[in-house]
């Protein structure tokens, strides 16, 4: 297992669908009528959720507990265009095998979408004694 170090990234581009909408709306079970705008745009979640995938899965990696999340969605992200969200070590507390990490998605044309920031214990993920 790597060690891990101030500025380390992980990153995965995603296209959420309109089926993708619907499989999130009967999961919740939302039945109301976002109106012509809210139709289009992806919930909050599904965007958080890129972030928790890269978070247990690439860095820190399997293992990873969170412990805290704030989000800001600062620009709509709509279905049927690319998400690259990306996760990026900016303190790391060995001591306590905490690793904070800011969060943010953008659109292909560079809209931030959504941004924050994270704060995992990687005590169980093998990157700390």
């Amino acid at each position: 297992m790597m060690a891990l170090h101030d500025g380390d990234t992980a990153r995965l581009t995603r296209r959420f669908t309109l089926e993708d909408r619907e499989r999130y709306r009967a999961l919740v079970a939302d039945s109301a009528d976002d109106g012509e705008k809210g139709r289009h745009r992806v919930p909050g979640p599904l965007i958080a959720g890129l972030f928790s995938y890269l978070l247990g899965t690439e860095l820190p990696g399997r293992g990873t507990n969170y412990l805290k999340q704030r989000l800001h969605y600062p620009e709509p992200a709509h279905y049927g265009e690319d998400l690259t969200a990306e996760v990026k070590v900016v303190r790391l507390r060995p001591d306590k095998a905490l690793v904070n990490l800011e969060t943010r998605c953008t659109t292909a044309d560079g809209r931030v979408v959504c941004e924050g920031e994270a704060l995992v214990l990687a005590k169980d993920t093998g990157h700390f004694g």
